[in-house]
């Protein structure tokens, strides 16, 4: 059959391997000089995504399913070690977005094919390359293997193991499911099977027929539950669970409430960092180029600017309660001869756009290049291969840094409830991992878990309940950089339970090399972690892709048998949790625009919160922010979805840094 073309692929940028310690360099980390990074603006093939999606051509259909959602874990390579007592030693892809319509104006041509992942790039996660440079405090393409975006599957392959989608799933005591679709019957076979379904299909008819209009509850994963939902008031429920913050509108209709053009980048560099975003209930904060603005949360006018001397390399996903945050950036603009490290932490007033300080710090004489950073109560921490400092975000004064002595160093924080420390530890051959839970003020360590040796990296999901992924023996296969996840105890070390997350089941992502707490496609709260399945066939009309979102219960590991369904063309990704509820984004099928839903914690029953316009140019823009590169927010009626870098490559329509929705 006739398939669509598929634009040229381009080069890849990946990040790049994590330089590792000669034995001496391990005895005393702070002494030896820093490597300069290399600049990734100077690299070729580093650009925005092709263009938004197109109607899809019809393919052979394959056998409907879903992922294999009832098999349990299955222990493996590196699974992990009984907790050690507690040690005393303080520690996205360019996009390119078309024009969003004005009243009267022209519209943008439509994009070439579907929006596609960028590809595989230089420096996947694999085993480390010793004594190898690395290129700290640069932006980093979401590593590994080509992903395609939500909405598409590579055309000519078969979904992998999806069992039946329309049965609800049961905890983990099942048997597993068996895999669907791709198997080849002969004509015999074809008949008999034929024949049974057929029956099938008469005798369900008049089982639905004899208990229509009876009081009896469908059988179905959400069967359990009582209280009516109320649509109209943001989908809480009756039984044990707390609504959110989040209120369903009267019409969750949105319109474009505005765009922020996509900002000049300087002629030596060809991308820049434009990572970090942030909302308040009057402001919405987006990195630009050298500086951070403040824009009023409705209307989008420019309420303040925080220029900074260089661009922003890394910001915090977390803020203090009284809006508080703080970034990395680089202490002036880089050029091909001078790319610049990422030395310099700052922190800054959402509400004002003041800097309340700039700081750096030291590994022996040299500055330290961040790759990370974070905030925690009223502590900023920031890390790297080269070391990691903490400071009060209010005054900046430096409160600890982590102790190197043991051959060990900080990798990267995670931060908002608590404060995380993945601590890496041993010779490049007997890697560990190390846990920790530290107290934000001083560094102290609180309790700590050790990983099994060959363990490279780790996320940090969460901190409050500790939920850690990682790639156990790079056995995820597709880049994801999760095969399992661990659940700890904070306030003992130890492991509660091991999940076992099958990347051609799962859609979550993280990436545990430098972006510690940078993960996409689950939620954390209620004492379980929900993460979005890989898409799959929907089952209905034509061709479309579905998937759904699951919850596993963090205290035994197991499936709770809840499910939200994407539905019909769409795929559903979890954000942020709501109270007891999940908020999350539906990404549309091609002619339809996005929504924000909230899913009940106890019913799992969806409410839809918002709807975007639907109208092509719009689709356009909001179809090139990937959910697992744009950072999306959702607060209070309000949905902002922007870019993370900038680039000189252009498609020749005007090109948007962020874009913001709203409800009446």
């Amino acid at each position: 059959m006739t398939q669509p073309p598929q634009p040229p692929e381009k080069p890849g940028f990946g990040p790049p391997p994590e330089p590792e310690p000669s034995r001496s360099e391990q005895a005393s980390p702070p002494e030896q000089p820093q490597q300069t990074p290399a600049d990734p603006q100077a690299q070729p093939g580093f650009g925005p995504p092709p263009g938004p999606a197109q109607p899809p051509a019809q393919q052979p259909p394959s056998a409907p399913g879903g992922p294999d959602l009832g098999k349990a874990p299955q222990p493996g390579y590196g699974y992990p070690q009984a907790p050690q007592p507690t040690q005393q030693s303080p520690q996205t892809a360019p996009q390119t977005p078309p024009t969003v319509p004005v009243p009267g104006g022209p519209q943008p041509p439509p994009g070439y094919g579907y929006p596609q992942q960028p590809p595989a790039g230089y420096g996947y996660p694999g085993q480390p390359q010793p004594g190898r440079p690395g290129a700290y405090g640069q932006p980093q393409q979401p590593y590994g293997q080509p992903q395609q975006p939500y909405g598409q599957q590579p055309y000519g392959q078969q979904p992998y193991g999806y069992p039946h989608p329309t049965v609800p799933m049961q905890s983990q005591s099942g048997a597993p499911g068996q895999p669907g679709g791709g198997r080849k019957v002969n004509a015999s076979l074809a008949i008999i099977v034929a024949a049974v379904v057929a029956i099938a299909l008469i005798v369900g008819a008049g089982v639905w027929y004899s208990s229509a209009g009876g009081d009896e509850k469908k059988n179905t994963a959400n069967s359990g539950d009582s209280g009516d939902t109320k649509g109209g008031e943001g989908g809480n429920s009756g039984g044990d669970t707390a609504g959110g913050d989040e209120k369903a509108p009267a019409d969750p209709s949105s319109e474009v409430l505005f765009q922020v053009p996509a900002p000049k980048v300087p002629k030596d560099a060809s991308t820049i960092v434009t990572s970090g975003s942030w909302t308040t209930d009057k402001v919405y904060a987006k990195s630009g180029v050298a500086e951070v603005v403040g824009y009023d949360a409705v209307e989008g006018d420019e309420l303040w600017t925080l220029d900074l001397p260089g661009p922003v390399c890394e910001a915090s996903d977390h803020a203090t309660e009284d809006g508080r945050t703080a970034v990395i950036y680089k202490p002036a603009m880089p050029t091909k001869t001078k790319p610049q490290s990422c030395t310099q932490v700052a922190a800054f007033d959402l509400a004002t756009g003041e800097k309340l300080w700039s700081e750096t710090a030291r590994s022996g004489t040299q500055e330290i290049s961040f790759n990370n950073v974070t905030v925690s109560g009223n502590t900023v921490a920031a890390a790297s291969t080269s070391g990691g400092a903490a400071w009060d975000i209010t005054s900046g004064k430096a409160l600890w840094a982590p102790k190197t002595s043991d051959a060990c160093y900080d990798s990267g924080y995670g931060g908002g409830p608590k404060l995380v420390a993945v601590r890496k530890c041993g010779p490049y051959d007997q890697r560990q991992l190390h846990i920790q839970t530290i107290d934000p003020k001083d560094g102290k360590v609180l309790s700590e878990y050790k990983m099994s040796e060959g363990i490279e990296y780790a996320a940090v999901v969460s901190t409050d309940p500790l939920v850690v992924a990682a790639d156990v023996g790079d056995s995820a296969g597709d880049g994801s950089g999760i095969s399992d996840f661990f659940s700890i105890d904070n306030k003992s070390g130890a492991l509660r339970t091991r999940i076992s997350a099958p990347g051609e089941e799962f859609a979550a992502r993280c990436d545990g090399i430098t972006k510690i707490e940078h993960c996409s496609g689950l939620a954390v709260g209620k004492d379980r972690l929900y993460i979005a399945t890989e898409e799959h066939e929907s089952g209905g009309e034509g061709y479309s892709r579905t998937n759904e979102v699951v919850a596993f219960d963090l205290a035994t590991g197991k499936q709770t048998g809840q499910r939200a369904d994407a539905g019909d063309g769409y795929t559903i990704v979890p954000l942020r949790m709501d109270g007891d509820n999940v908020i999350a984004y539906k990404r549309p099928p091609y002619d339809k625009g996005g929504q924000i839903v909230s899913i009940d914690g106890g019913s799992f029953k969806e409410t839809k919160l918002m709807e975007n316009p639907a109208e092509k140019s719009v689709r356009d823009v909001e179809a090139r922010m990937l959910p697992q590169h744009a950072e999306i927010l959702y607060s209070r009626g309000r949905l902002y979805m922007s870019d993370v870098y900038a680039s000189t490559l252009s498609s020749g329509d005007k090109e948007y840094l962020a874009i913001a929705f709203g409800t009446g």
